[in-house]
C-alpha cells in the first residue's frame, strides 16, 4: 500500500489530537508533523514535502490561507484540505485548490470522506454525477442538495447566483453564502436552464436573473457585474455572443 505523508497545523490543542489520533489510525496515512502557527506550518511544509496537509484557517502567525498562498508557486505543492469554524472562506479555499472544507465540528466519518477523496482523487463517473445530483443525469436540476456546518438542506437552483470552478470542484453562491461541490463544473453546466444560465468564462458560469449589468472593458470584453457586486470579466466568445444578442 502507498503511504501517505500528512502535516497537521492546528493551534487548538484538543483539535490537534483528535486530527493526529484519526490520521494514526487511517490505513495508508503517516503522520509527519503537527504545527501549532501558520509560520512553523510553512517551514515544515517545505522542510519534510507532505504529501497532504490539513490545516485551520485562523492560526497565531500565518493563516492557514495565507499558508497555502505561500505554497502556489513551489514545485509540488501538497494537497490540502481546510479544518475550520468560518464557512466565509470557502470560496478562496477553493480558488486556492482545496480538496476539501471541513466546518467544526465535524464528525470522524465526514473526516473519512474527505481523506478518502484525498487519496482517490478520481474524477466522477456519469453515474456519480446523477446520484450526487439527486436526479437522473437526462432531467434538468431543479434543486442541490449542499451541506452546511454538518447538515443537509435543499437548494433551489433558481436562487443560485454564480457557479465558479476548477476540474473537481464548484462554488455555488446563493444569497450571500457559499457552498464548496465536490464535482466539476461541467457537471452542473448541461443540467442548468440555458435560457437562464450562462457559462461566462470557462470556470464560471452565472445566472443572468442576477446580474445588475454588463460592461466593456478596454479589451473590449463585457464586465458582468451581479447584483452582490462581484465582477466577472467575459470570454471574447461569450462578449461577442451578449452584444449581438442586445437589442
Amino acid at each position: 500500500m502507498t503511504t501517505t505523508t500528512v502535516l497537521i497545523a492546528e493551534d487548538e490543542p484538543l483539535a490537534a489530537e483528535a486530527l493526529a489520533d484519526w490520521v494514526k489510525a487511517t490505513p495508508g496515512l503517516q503522520l509527519v508533523a503537527v504545527c501549532q502557527d501558520g509560520d512553523e506550518a510553512l517551514a515544515q511544509i517545505r522542510a519534510l514535502r507532505p504529501a497532504l496537509v490539513l490545516t485551520d484557517i485562523q492560526m497565531p502567525g500565518m493563516t492557514g490561507l495565507q499558508v497555502v498562498q505561500q505554497l502556489q508557486g513551489d514545485d509540488h505543492p501538497p494537497r490540502i484540505i481546510f479544518t475550520t469554524a468560518f464557512d466565509q472562506h470557502a470560496v478562496t479555499a477553493f480558488e486556492l485548490h482545496a480538496l476539501d472544507y471541513l466546518l467544526k465540528p465535524f464528525s470522524r466519518e465526514r473526516f473519512d470522506e474527505a481523506i478518502g477523496h484525498a487519496l482517490r482523487e478520481a474524477a466522477p463517473s456519469p453515474a456519480d454525477v446523477a446520484q450526487a445530483l439527486g436526479s437522473p443525469a437526462d432531467t434538468p436540476l431543479t434543486r442541490l442538495l449542499v451541506r452546511d456546518q454538518g447538515k443537509i438542506f435543499p437548494l433551489q437552483v433558481a436562487d443560485i447566483e454564480s457557479l465558479r470552478s476548477d476540474n473537481k470542484y464548484t462554488a455555488i453562491t446563493s444569497k450571500g453564502r457559499s457552498f464548496l461541490v465536490r464535482l466539476p463544473i461541467a457537471s452542473f453546466e448541461e443540467r442548468l436552464d440555458k435560457s437562464r444560465f450562462l457559462r461566462v468564462q470557462r470556470g464560471c458560469i452565472v445566472n443572468l436573473d442576477f446580474v445588475d449589468s454588463m460592461t466593456p472593458d478596454e479589451n473590449s470584453q463585457l464586465v458582468v457585474q451581479l447584483r452582490d457586486g462581484t465582477r466577472i470579466t467575459a470570454n471574447r466568445e461569450v462578449s461577442k455572443m451578449l452584444r449581438e444578442q442586445s437589442l
